[in-house]
């Protein structure tokens, strides 16, 4: 099977859990099948390069520069679809066309009308859920352009049946069009010695260190993490608070700590690459997912496949990933003193904790595998090209 995807994210352009999503189950796929990527350019990365079995194609946006975050996806939308109708009109076509998320939407529907190739298309978040809503005109734009790509796909893939529900609801998508799968995380990149970075100073073994890996934005919750450490000092005085990401609510958050007179006890590093993500990882003692808004929690699984004990709010896709008190520890959503109680308590309980992170590690393995995932992904691709050809019976799923 030839595999065309398209999404604006690649390594090493990476914005949220997206791009190692599609890389993954690129390379995944790849073992089985020709897959081809187009996305946008990243500077120093190729126009044309081979990732472990994929092809990569990397294209700049048409047309002047522009601030416009939405003009400018319409000017990727124009670079990606030429990109891809070219492709296409390479080596006898494409069998599926696999869009991910919005940005994705008019190349990729660009492909199925002009070289009638079935369409899938993966959901990550909606923009409703994002934003609790629709409250402007861009929101609106963008989720008119989400159900756009949900009404073109012959299949819609979401990662967890919350977002099974939430696509259902807010498209009006019926059942039977929906597809979970869940996403992956490769747990050997978390032990592989090549990969092992020297701890940093801030994280050194006399800090009980609290972590956060992910993007600085209101809907991850990190400003609740932020308003449990006074509480959390008080019963540990040697937590510390480790936020590793960045994003637009950086500010506000150095702001709240400031406020909140935590001084040293809250550390924000920026962008870390995957060497400092890992050691991070394996000195801390609680690692903390605590969003708003979650369709599956790919950090998560990262804290998961790197032996870390995880505390996660009972939202969303987290709420399928951990069972608490078997393989993490939960806390009620957008609830700051729940969220101290649970650190607190896996810090309290270090057995306990160790026990958790087993059993997480044998989830990792036993369900979040991506060549498991790249099968059943390949699966909902043949269920699409059947009924493209009008055969009306479905693939086993």
């Amino acid at each position: 099977m030839r595999v065309l995807m398209i999404s604006w994210e690649y390594p090493p352009r990476v914005v949220g859990g997206l791009a190692r999503h599609v890389q993954e189950l690129a390379r995944a796929i790849a073992r089985s099948c020709d897959v081809h990527v187009v996305t946008c350019s990243s500077p120093g990365a190729k126009p044309l390069e081979r990732d472990f079995g994929v092809w990569v194609h990397r294209v700049e946006p048409l047309g002047p520069v522009t601030d416009d975050f939405l003009w400018w996806t319409e000017q990727l939308s124009h670079a990606m679809l030429a990109r891809a109708a070219g492709l296409s009109e390479e080596d006898g076509g494409f069998q599926i066309v696999h869009a991910h998320d919005w940005l994705a939407a008019m190349a990729a529907a660009g492909v199925k009308r002009e070289f009638g190739t079935p369409l899938a298309a993966t959901i990550h978040a909606t923009e409703w859920g994002r934003n609790g809503g629709l409250h402007n005109a861009a929101q609106r734009r963008i989720s008119d352009i989400e159900w756009y790509l949900c009404y073109e796909a012959c299949r819609v893939i979401v990662c967890s049946n919350h977002m099974r529900s939430e696509v259902m609801r807010i498209f009006g998508l019926p059942e039977d069009k929906v597809r979970v799968i869940p996403n992956g995380v490769c747990p050997e990149q978390f032990s592989s010695s090549d990969a092992v970075a020297p701890t940093p100073e801030y994280a050194r073994p006399d800090k009980d260190v609290i972590l956060y890996v992910g993007r600085l934005v209101h809907e991850k919750g990190v400003q609740l993490l932020i308003e449990a450490m006074p509480k959390i000092l008080s019963y540990w005085p040697s937590g510390r608070l480790v936020i590793a990401g960045c994003g637009p609510a950086e500010g506000d958050l150095r702001d709240l700590a400031a406020r909140l007179g935590l001084g040293g006890k809250v550390v924000m590093t920026g962008f870390i690459s995957d060497q400092d993500r890992n050691a991070l990882y394996r000195a801390a003692r609680v690692a903390v997912v605590p969003s708003l808004y979650e369709p599956f929690g790919i950090t998560a699984l990262e804290a998961m496949a790197a032996h870390t004990p995880l505390v996660v709010a009972d939202t969303g896709g987290l709420s399928e990933i951990v069972r608490h008190g078997e393989n993490g520890w939960k806390f009620y959503v957008e609830n700051p003193n729940s969220l101290a109680d649970a650190i607190l308590h896996l810090l309290h309980c270090p057995e306990e904790a160790v026990k958790l992170a087993e059993a997480a590690y044998r989830d990792v393995l036993e369900t979040y595998d991506w060549m498991a995932i790249a099968r059943q992904t390949v699966r909902v691709y043949q269920s699409a090209i059947e009924i493209s050809l009008g055969r009306g019976e479905e693939i086993a799923q």
